[in-house]
């Protein structure tokens, strides 16, 4: 099948963002410290962006903060779908007291709102990139397993699945040969959005201020730093909020793309 303009969109501004961010100290023209021109300084051919609220360049903190962003989102996404993934298939697998005990504790988790329960563990942890991957990761993985169960759930009455009980496998093994290598594709689909859902929850606790802390620079809390300059007319804000829209609709398109081609579920052998 052809792909979609929508999707080749979608996978060249993906892949320009992650190209930006891994190569941030060779792209970027200055520092992510350094205060190279005036306050609030429009753009012009030294900073392309203009310059933030100290006169710092706002393109190379956009790309320093960018690989800040897209860094902290996917070790999170990796860690929830890591947890979330394994004990939903667990729960699937085993069924019985297992899944009502652990369904349950994620229902309860799920009651609470991430934001609350995550400025409430950060504002007594110190705050650092591994404690909000962990967090931002752990906090997630409650959805993914949801939707992990779910699907497991479907592939876990399937012939082979049943077969490979009958021989007696032992349930990792169904786990990780029978039932993962089919649930792939609506999970792949799903990571694209926990990504997204990960990109927008550090920049909102950025912007609250219990997220990146300084000297970094992530999008979230440049759009904290330079929100005052909208008042006069400054555009310092608003090129990290762009950034961030940005990069939610082309990893939501490619998400798209790989739901459209994800009509059921593999009734094939999975082993």
């Amino acid at each position: 099948m052809k792909m979609p303009f929508s999707a080749m969109l979608g996978i060249f501004l993906t892949s320009s963002f992650v190209f930006l961010a891994v190569f941030a100290q060779f792209l970027a023209p200055y520092s992510i410290t350094e205060a190279s021109g005036g306050v609030w300084e429009g753009p012009s051919a030294t900073h392309w962006l203009g310059t933030d609220t100290i006169g710092r360049d706002i393109f190379s903190r956009l790309i320093y903060g960018g690989q800040i962003t897209i860094f902290v989102a996917l070790a999170s996404s990796v860690l929830a779908f890591s947890v979330g993934s394994f004990f939903g298939f667990m729960a699937a697998v085993r069924g019985g007291w297992a899944d009502q005990i652990m369904s349950r504790i994620v229902d309860l988790m799920m009651a609470i709102p991430s934001l609350i329960v995550a400025l409430v563990i950060l504002s007594v942890l110190p705050l650092n990139l591994t404690v909000l991957i962990l967090v931002i990761g752990l906090l997630d993985s409650t959805r993914v397993f949801r939707l992990s169960r779910a699907v497991a759930m479907d592939i876990a009455v399937m012939d082979y699945v049943e077969a490979a009980k009958l021989r007696g496998e032992r349930q990792t093994w169904v786990i990780f040969r029978e039932i993962l290598p089919n649930a792939l594709s609506p999970l792949v689909a799903e990571f694209g959005l926990r990504f997204i859902f990960a990109v927008l929850f550090i920049s909102t606790l950025s912007f609250l201020g219990l997220g990146i802390q300084p000297p970094l620079a992530d999008w979230g809390g440049m759009v904290k730093e330079n929100k005052d300059g909208l008042v006069y007319g400054k555009s310092a804000a608003l090129m990290p909020a762009f950034a961030i829209a940005a990069l939610a609709i082309s990893v939501n398109l490619v998400a798209d793309w790989i739901l459209s081609r994800t009509t059921s579920l593999k009734g094939g052998r999975g082993g």
